[in-house]
């Protein structure tokens, strides 16, 4: 499988790159400065995400969107979105998207999301929303796409243990009742979705755990 990689520089895109490439995939690390990378044993393509064209990413089978704009630029989520459903429509190639965990319904009526409980962070709201626009234009796309979100808590010093446990629309907890996530093992998720696409054109999220048992 040949992936490329958007922002592998970053929290999320880094765990993915190192996940990736533990597991032997053609990674393509995109990034906007190359300076930034801390591998030297990937393939780069240096390119604001922005400036992306079709020809690009001829060489994929799957774009991954690990961007994560400033609270200031959470509008870029957006743009960001739109170019790549621009760049992807007409293609059999996949958009895989690190979503939010603010998209995610707290209520069994699926009416309210995390996003609009007081609780959530106020710096995370931002981001969610647009977040949430961003799952709306792919949902309205012709594309192949999967969009990912995390747990409430997104944990990037946690550890890989390789256990998750699996949910669509709402926010999940484990069986610690913690709504939690590590990045490691987030980005188990995504390869392992890459590599069995059970999801497709569709939201799903994963909260670490102890056993392999998925719900």
């Amino acid at each position: 499988m040949k992936i490329g990689l958007i922002a592998a520089s970053g929290k999320a895109g880094s765990h993915i790159l190192r996940e990736a490439l533990m597991r032997n995939h053609d990674v393509t690390a995109i990034v906007i400065n190359k300076a930034i990378l801390k591998r030297t044993d990937v393939e780069t393509l240096e390119k604001d995400l922005f400036h992306l064209t079709k020809k690009d990413i001829e060489p994929f089978d799957v774009l991954i969107n690990a961007f994560a704009p400033t609270t200031d630029e959470a509008y870029l989520h957006v743009n960001a979105g739109k170019h790549l459903i621009s760049i992807l429509e007409g293609t059999q190639k996949k958009l895989f998207v690190v979503g939010s965990s603010g998209c995610l319904y707290i209520d069994r009526d699926k009416t309210i999301r995390l996003m609009d409980h007081k609780k959530y962070p106020e710096h995370l709201k931002e981001s969610a929303k647009y977040q949430l626009l961003n799952l709306q234009d792919l949902q309205n796309s012709s594309i192949q796409w999967t969009f990912l979100s995390p747990s409430a808590m997104f944990d990037s010093d946690g550890p890989r243990t390789g256990h998750y446990i699996i949910g669509r629309e709402r926010l999940l907890v484990n069986s610690q009742f913690n709504s939690y996530i590590s990045y490691a093992d987030f980005a188990v998720a995504v390869i392992d979705e890459l590599e069995n696409a059970n999801y497709i054109n569709t939201i799903f999220t994963v909260a670490s755990e102890n056993t392999t048992t998925a719900s």
